[in-house]
């Protein structure tokens, strides 16, 4: 079974920063594209980031553009999400998810799901 174990959230005030780590132990990262999404009561779920640990290749929307960073390292089957900037609209508990395929993750299809984590921005 893959597990994907997060850690990284968080209380923070508007303009601050958080890093969000998520971890597959186990498995052949490359294997792997890893992504981050996030939930509310009021938006539902909505996709933030992911990169493919075959090309490196990276994808986020465009509310977090320029905001923030998701990188990988596949020596410790990690990868990160580096969030500045944060918003109070940037509330929601985030979920690190795992496709085989970044193409499936881009459009929703995941084949593993963290537990997530709480990140909240106070303004």
């Amino acid at each position: 079974e893959v597990q994907l174990v997060e850690s990284g959230g968080g209380l923070v005030q508007a303009g601050g920063s958080l890093r969000l780590s998520c971890t597959v132990p186990g498995v052949n990262f490359i294997d792997y594209a890893i992504g981050w999404f996030r939930q509310t009561p009021e938006k539902g779920r909505e996709g933030v980031s992911c990169i493919s640990n075959s090309d490196d290749n990276t994808y986020s929307a465009d509310s977090v553009k320029g905001r923030f960073t998701i990188s990988s390292d596949k020596a410790n089957n990690t990868v990160y999400l580096q969030m500045t900037g944060l918003k109070p609209e940037d509330t929601a508990v985030y979920y690190c998810a795992a496709s085989h395929e970044i193409a499936r993750m881009r459009k929703g299809d995941i084949d593993y799901w963290g537990q997530g984590t709480q990140v909240t921005v106070s303004s």
